[in-house]
């Protein structure tokens, strides 16, 4: 069991999670709590079966440079535009990303979207499905791909599976957003995370020696903490210098 590889895809999992289930509850507010769960729980089928056709496979092949170029140059993409976001929300630059208003905003849309259907209300069905899937599929390249790097993809499953239902058990008992959850920090460790292994994986396919192998990783993770406070610390000085 590599708990690394845990701790990555239940954190990264957790964070689109949470967003999946503030759309939830609005549906279940407005349109039925019974068409919002038949939606989010059809999503999340396909998005298992996604992970369990494309993962098994990409273990066998990762240690491939061009794959291990393909997948590092994603995971790069992915971690540098979470860790922007969480540089520019700790900075002060953007405002951080709030459940409670966001539950608010997709209750007068499904509100205004006429009147609910009786049995499976399609309107609330689609909403519930759209949402969890897109906010899933991050969550899904993230286990297939922390997964295969590590070639640990029991852990990655099953670090997701404990997100989604941590989420849902706070979901069901709070019935209200997550809004206590600090999403900006959990975002700015999976966006760590995800850059580390993509800058490994990258290094990797052009030849590169690392120190240490593997351990490398926590050192270019480390550099990515020093070098962001700085960005955060010389953003806010900048803020507070206008």
């Amino acid at each position: 069991m590599n708990l690394y590889t845990m701790l990555a895809a239940f954190l990264g999992s957790g964070v689109e999670f949470v967003e999946a289930l503030t759309i939830i509850l609005a549906v279940g507010a407005v349109r039925g709590l019974k068409s919002g769960l038949l939606g989010a729980l059809t999503a999340i089928i396909i998005l298992g079966a996604l992970i369990a056709i494309i993962g098994a496979p990409l273990v066998g092949i990762i240690h491939l440079p061009l794959v291990q170029a393909i997948v590092g140059i994603l995971l790069l993409l992915f971690g540098v535009r979470w860790l922007r976001k969480a540089i520019l929300r700790f900075a002060g630059i953007v405002a951080t990303h709030d459940e409670a208003q966001a539950f608010e905003k997709e209750k007068k849309k499904l509100a205004a979207a006429g009147e609910k259907s009786q049995g499976i209300d399609r309107i609330g069905f689609g909403t519930a499905f759209a949402g969890t899937f897109l906010e899933g599929l991050e969550a899904a390249f993230i286990v297939i791909t922390f997964g295969a790097t590590a070639h640990a993809m029991s852990s990655a499953i099953i670090g997701a599976i404990g997100s989604v239902i941590v989420v849902i058990l706070l979901g069901v008992l709070l019935r209200k957003p997550l809004t206590l959850i600090p999403e900006n920090t959990m975002k700015y460790v999976v966006g760590m995370l995800l850059t580390s292994f993509g800058a490994f994986f990258v290094g990797e396919s052009l030849g590169a020696s690392w120190p240490q192998a593997d351990l490398s990783i926590l050192y270019i993770a480390l550099t990515i903490v020093v070098y962001t406070l700085i960005f955060v610390s010389v953003a806010k000085s900048r803020l507070s210098a206008r």
